[in-house]
C-alpha cells in the first residue's frame, strides 16, 4: 500500500530532497505520494486531511466513501469542514458549524457521521446526483432520511436545507447502482407513483429480486447493464430468471442505456393501465 505523507515531516525524518523530488508527486502543498501509486479517492482524502494539518473534518462525497458508499470517482474534490479560505485545487473547504455527536473517527481522521453526511450531500449537490450518492450511503450504513432531517433542525440557518429535504425524501437504499437510482427518478419525474425497490418474488429455491415496480399491478421495471449482454453466464441466468418471473404473472419492462426517459415512462404507464384494465369487472 502506498503511503501519503507530509513532505516537511519526511525531510525531518531523513528523506532527502532529491528523493522527494524524483520519486514522489505532490497531491497538495507539502503532501506527497509515490509516483508509482494509482490515483485513488482514499489517497486524496488522506492528503487533504494532512494538508489541513490534521484538523479538517472530512465531509461530503469523500465522507460517504469512507462510510462504504460506492460509485464515487477518484477525481471527486475532497470536501472538508474547516476554517481556511484558500484551499488548493481538488479541495473544497466550508466553514460550517458541526456538533461533536455529528462526527466519527475513521482511521484517525474526523469524518462527518452518516446522518450529517447525508444532510450535506443533499445540501450541496444537484438533486439527481445527491440522490444517487444518498442511495448508496443509505445502503452502506442504513442511515435514514429521518435521521438526517433531525440534524437539520439544529442548523436552521444553514444553506441548502430545502434542497436537502427534497433529495432526502427521495433516498432509497434499494437502489443497487447509479443507473437504478437514475431510473427511479425517471419514473417519479414522469408522474408515476414512486416504485418499490428490490421486490422479492418466488419462494423456496426459486427467488428473485426485481429492481423496482408496483406490487399490486405486478409491473416491474429493471435496468439491464452491459454485463447482461456481454457475459454469457449472466445472460443464461437472466433467461431462466425471466421465465420464472413471467410464470409468476409479472409484467417486466427492461430498460437499456439507449432508452429515452419519455419512452420509459410511456411504457410503464401503458403497462400499469393494461394491468388496471385486466382487474376491472366485465362491463366496466
Amino acid at each position: 500500500m502506498f503511503e501519503v505523507f507530509k513532505g516537511t515531516e519526511a525531510l525531518a525524518g531523513g528523506l532527502t530532497r532529491g528523493n522527494l523530488r524524483w520519486n514522489y508527486s505532490a497531491l497538495f502543498p507539502d503532501v506527497y505520494l509515490s509516483k508509482e501509486a494509482p490515483p485513488t479517492l482514499r489517497a486524496n482524502t488522506v492528503g487533504a486531511w494532512l494538508w489541513s494539518g490534521r484538523k479538517g473534518v472530512i465531509a461530503g462525497r469523500a465522507a460517504a466513501a469512507l462510510h462504504g458508499a460506492r460509485w464515487i470517482d477518484a477525481t471527486t474534490p475532497i470536501e472538508m469542514i474547516w476554517r481556511n479560505g484558500r484551499p488548493p485545487t481538488g479541495i473544497i473547504v466550508r466553514n460550517e458549524r458541526i456538533d461533536a455527536d455529528e462526527l466519527v473517527d475513521i482511521d484517525g481522521m474526523l469524518v462527518t457521521g452518516p446522518a450529517r453526511t447525508a444532510l450535506d450531500l443533499g445540501r450541496h449537490l444537484p438533486r439527481d446526483l445527491a440522490v444517487r450518492h444518498l442511495d448508496s450511503l443509505s445502503r452502506a450504513t442504513g442511515v435514514s432520511a429521518g435521521e438526517a432531517l433531525l440534524l437539520a433542525k439544529r442548523h436552521p440557518g444553514a444553506r441548502g436545507l430545502r434542497r436537502s429535504k427534497v433529495a432526502l425524501d427521495l433516498m432509497d437504499r434499494g437502489a443497487e447502482s447509479p443507473k437504478e437510482s437514475w431510473l427511479r427518478m425517471v419514473l417519479i419525474d414522469g408522474g408515476l407513483t414512486p416504485p418499490v425497490t428490490q421486490i422479492r418474488v418466488g419462494d423456496g429455491a426459486c427467488v428473485a429480486y426485481l429492481d423496482m415496480g408496483w406490487r399490486d399491478a405486478m409491473v416491474a421495471v429493471e435496468y439491464d447493464g452491459e454485463h447482461h449482454r456481454t457475459d454469457r453466464r449472466q445472460y443464461a441466468k437472466d433467461v431462466r430468471r425471466g421465465e420464472m418471473i413471467r410464470d409468476l404473472g409479472w409484467w417486466v419492462i427492461r430498460v437499456i442505456k439507449e432508452d429515452h426517459p419519455a419512452v420509459i415512462v410511456a411504457r410503464a404507464r401503458e403497462a400499469l393501465a393494461r394491468r388496471s384494465d385486466l382487474r376491472l369487472p366485465p362491463g366496466l
